[in-house]
């Protein structure tokens, strides 16, 4: 371990995840809000605050709020000043992929020249499996825990493998519709859509790599996906199912063959999908278990994913 980073500042849950699973959970002074994993990151403080309750929002109010905020050049982030200097942290783990997600990183820039001392500014934005392993690699480089994160990469690298050649053995690859976000409807990008093909799985509304967009529903009757992974963004598992059946879909979601033929999953999108940290290969192994359950036993937790039963909801 590099004697001169002591004090690791994470502005990310997926960072805070990263450090913990490199062993050094000890060095954080302090993590965002919306820092829940491990249970031991919730007890430190939280240097960022937001001005949104997203539990007393729909999507759609949530969608136009955060829409309105970035328009008008704000950010629905707060980062905290003066605890921030007080801190003094060596290392600060932050991104540049997305404002919608996290404090900015020109906000954290500006934090930083305010304060004296030498701090690094460590920036991440993976957009790929293989660049999220990358990012632990980083991550290790930069604290000098280098053997650990090559020893996790590995492990995780493995997984990844395992599920590729096993998908491989599938008899179909079934068209997939990840909903990233209900009101207005977003199809998963960056890499979800990864996820869907090692999985064994087709998607085309939007390219690997690529940022998550606003789909039409004539776009997503036109592809029919045969099966439909529901993943807002920053929900987890009860609360994504509670705003899916509140939300009023059209009619082309009746015409859907997944929706026919009842293969509409719901998942826990901030543990598994959302976050470009460990868990996301275990996002992976949770959506060829979806596409694929005669390949793949359930190994997830029962509050990791379940089939939505519509025969209740408005189609």
């Amino acid at each position: 371990m590099d004697a001169t980073v002591d004090r690791i500042i994470s502005l990310l849950p997926s960072t805070t995840e990263i450090v913990f699973a490199l062993g050094l959970g000890d060095k954080l002074v302090a993590v965002t809000h919306e820092c829940d994993y491990p249970s031991e990151a919730t007890k430190l403080p939280a240097i960022t605050s937001a001005d949104i309750n997203p539990a007393s929002m729909s999507n759609k109010d949530l969608h136009n709020h955060v829409t309105s905020a970035v328009h008008e050049g704000s950010s629905i982030y707060t980062l905290d000043h003066a605890l921030l200097e007080k801190l003094d942290p060596d290392l600060i783990l932050t991104q540049e992929l997305c404002d919608v997600c996290a404090v900015s990183y020109d906000t954290v820039q500006d934090a930083v020249r305010q304060i004296s001392g030498d701090h690094t500014i460590l920036s991440l934005e993976p957009t790929t499996l293989s660049a999220i392993l990358e990012t632990i690699e980083h991550v290790g480089k930069a604290t000098g825990t280098d053997e650990q994160a090559a020893t996790l990469v590995a492990g995780l690298q493995a997984r990844i493998d395992a599920v590729t050649t096993q998908a491989k053995k599938a008899a179909n690859r079934p068209r997939v519709f990840t909903l990233e976000w209900m009101d207005p409807p977003f199809a998963g990008g960056h890499w979800v859509p990864e996820m869907v093909q090692l999985a064994g799985g087709t998607t085309c509304l939007v390219d690997v790599g690529v940022p998550s967009r606003v789909v039409t529903w004539e776009e997503i009757a036109a592809f029919d996906p045969e099966v439909i992974v529901v993943m807002p963004c920053g929900y987890h598992l009860d609360a994504m199912e509670l705003e899916f059946r509140m939300t009023p879909f059209p009619a082309e979601w009746g015409t859907l063959t997944a929706v026919r033929n009842g293969n509409v999953y719901g998942v826990d999108a901030t543990a598994y999908f959302s976050r470009p940290g460990p868990r996301a290969v275990d996002g992976l192994e949770i959506m060829a278990k979806i596409l694929h359950p005669e390949l793949f036993p359930r190994q997830s937790p029962v509050d990791a994913w379940r089939i939505l039963d519509l025969r209740d909801c408005d189609q």
